[in-house]
Order: structure tokens, then sequence, then C-alpha cells
């Protein structure tokens, strides 16, 4: 079975294609693949589907040719992944799948519509940020003796925004932090930690749901970006002007501007790093 290797600000993925939809890659398949010692290694697979082919994306196949079906490395489904987004297009590219003027990528949450530049960059309208509990923070973060007020963002995905005066106070991130009400977020959640580092510029780490800390979050950053917009008094959608602020990660540095009608837009680098084969024998789970 042919795989891909990308990242996109160190967030890395195994790229698996599988345009007729026939490949069988239960949980476990996923997360041995995904492990970074037995397996390739990856912060998720991003699995490579005619949108025809796969019976949560026909709907959208009018729309997107393609659907991103995206995995945690622990195997569990999830809803979307910006980071994943960018690499995804970036592998139909390198495959010829892509047009010029860019394209548009199925996911979960929707379908989202992707532009590749020359200088490397990959531009991906990332829906609009929902806040279901209002502009107020309406959740609490916990780790160890520190708690925080947390945003509730939901970027197709959910997220748990905590703003902190020391990224190092989110801890090693090896667990997740205690996130309340859990009724909040019934599914798991995301949760980012961000400090400021200057006008519209902040910071991140971030816990991914199924994955433990990662170099970057797309979706993350995004969340982060809407959350320091309100903190900052901006809301686009009241005062009809656009926001844009640079968000760095671990892995790197992304560009986020929400526009007036709600929509935000991810730019940030994606990158192929290798192809290969894999042994069958990776795919058969042990038995017991």
């Amino acid at each position: 079975m042919p795989f891909l290797k990308g990242h996109g600000t160190e967030n890395d993925f195994v790229i698996i294609p599988d345009p007729d939809g026939v490949l069988d890659l239960p949980a476990g398949t996923v997360a041995r693949l995904c492990d970074r010692r037995a397996g390739i290694g990856g912060d998720g697979l991003l699995r490579v589907v005619r949108s025809a082919a796969h019976p949560e994306a026909r709907s959208m196949a009018g729309e997107a040719e393609w659907f991103m079906d995206y995995r945690n490395a622990d195997g569990s489904v999830a809803e979307m992944c910006g980071n994943g987004v960018r690499v995804f297009a970036r592998y139909l590219q390198r495959a010829g799948l892509a047009g010029a003027d860019g394209l548009a990528v199925a996911t979960r949450a929707g379908v989202r519509r992707v532009r590749l530049a020359g200088d490397g960059g990959v531009t991906v309208h990332m829906g609009a940020a929902k806040l279901p509990g209002g502009t107020e923070t309406d959740v609490t973060v916990t780790v160890g003796e520190r708690s925080w007020p947390a945003l509730n963002v939901d970027m197709g995905n959910p997220h748990a925004v905590a703003f902190v005066d020391d990224l190092a106070h989110a801890g090693d991130l090896y667990t997740a932090p205690a996130v309340a009400p859990a009724a909040a977020y019934p599914e798991g959640v995301n949760v980012e930690f961000a400090v400021g580092r200057g006008p519209r510029h902040v910071a991140l780490r971030v816990y991914e749901r199924g994955s433990g800390e990662t170099r970057s979050c797309g979706t993350g950053a995004c969340a982060v970006m809407v959350a320091a917009a309100r903190r900052d008094g901006a809301d686009p959608a009241a005062d009809g002007t656009p926001v844009t602020y640079t968000v760095d990660v671990p892995g790197g540095r992304l560009v986020i501007t929400e526009h007036p009608d709600g929509g935000v837009e991810m730019t940030g680098p994606a990158v192929i790093v290798a192809e290969g084969t894999i042994d069958p024998g990776l795919l058969t789970l042990p038995e017991g």
C-alpha cells in the first residue's frame, strides 16, 4: 500500500491515497501507522478518498471531488484538521489532482476551499467560528494547581482557549488538561494555551484530542485568533473591518484573518517530505 508523509508547521501526517474507498482502516491499524516507534509516525492520518466513494461525503461530491477522511493518532475520527487540509491539498497538487486556481476539499465539518500559492503557502477558507457560550469565558481549564477561564470556540471541531501568563504553565501536556463543565464538550475537546506576543500577535501550545500535544494545530490557531480578537475588542461581523493576527506555534507560524462575513482564513506552509510503500504486516493487527 502506498503512503506519503507530510507536515504543516510540523503537525505531521501519514497520507494514504485510497481514491475508490476500498481500504479498511480500523482504529487499531491507524494507531499502528501513526506510532512513532513501531510505525511511520504522525499526529494523524489523512486518507484521500473521492467524495462519491465515501458514505459520509457523498452529499458533498457536487462541490468537492475529494474527501479528507481524517483520523487522530489514536485512530479516533475527527471532524476537521486545519493543518491537515493544507497538507491534503499539497498532496493533491503533487498528484496532479488540484487545479491551478485551487480546489475544494470535503471534510466532516463541511467543504473547505483551498488556494495554493507559488511561494509554498496554502490558504484555507476555514468557515466561520462559532462561540457556543457567546463572547464570555464559559469554561475552565485546569493544569495542576492552576486554573484559567477559557472561551468555547467551535471551528468545525471543539476548542477551549485559555490565555495564560506563560506557556510553560500548560505543563508537560502528556495528559489532557481538565476542562469543566464536561457537558460543554461531550465529544472531548482540543485545549489551547495562548499568550500575547505584541499587537495582533499571539503564541500557543495545544493539547489535541486523540493525539496529545502537537507542534501545531490549524483549527486551534484559528480558535485562538478569534478569542484574541474578541479579547482585544475586535469583531469583524460587528464593525465591518477584517482583522489579521500572526499566530506562532511550536512548529512555525500561521497567519489568520477573520472577515466581516464571519469567514476565517488560515495561511501557512504545507510540505510533503517522503513517500513509499507500507509493509503489509504493519496493517495486520496482532491477535488478542
